[in-house]
């Protein structure tokens, strides 16, 4: 497995308290990515007034694996958060004000989508 055994817990098992994902304090930065991403995940529902079931209908990821990011049951693959993201139209990760950060300084003029080395 990429990344040795960093992975074989669930995020939510990286919290200090698990029982308080998403709001528990977590040390680890990898879960603590995941975290804000089943946060903004949340708030992103909540906007639409979709539950799980209908999130997974309006947005084709599986009703399972929506209700295991928001509990923090699963690290989620890239394909999946970019469809959450398209699907409800809105970011993630990385959290917009980084997105707007990371644009002024990621992009090269010749090629908007090169980032430097």
């Amino acid at each position: 497995m990429v990344g040795g055994t960093a992975r074989s817990r669930a995020p939510r098992e990286a919290a200090r308290d698990p029982e308080a994902w998403p709001d528990a304090v977590i040390d680890d930065v990898a879960a603590a990515v995941v975290q804000t991403i089943a946060r903004r995940l949340a708030a992103a529902l909540t906007e639409h007034g979709w539950s799980r079931r209908a999130a997974a209908d309006h947005l084709g990821v599986n009703r399972q694996t929506i209700g295991d990011v928001l509990d923090g049951r699963t690290w989620p693959d890239v394909a999946t958060i970019a469809r959450l993201e398209a699907g409800l139209n809105t970011p993630l990760w990385p959290p917009l004000a980084r997105r707007q950060r990371c644009s002024h300084r990621c992009q090269s003029p010749s090629d908007p989508g090169q980032h430097p080395q």
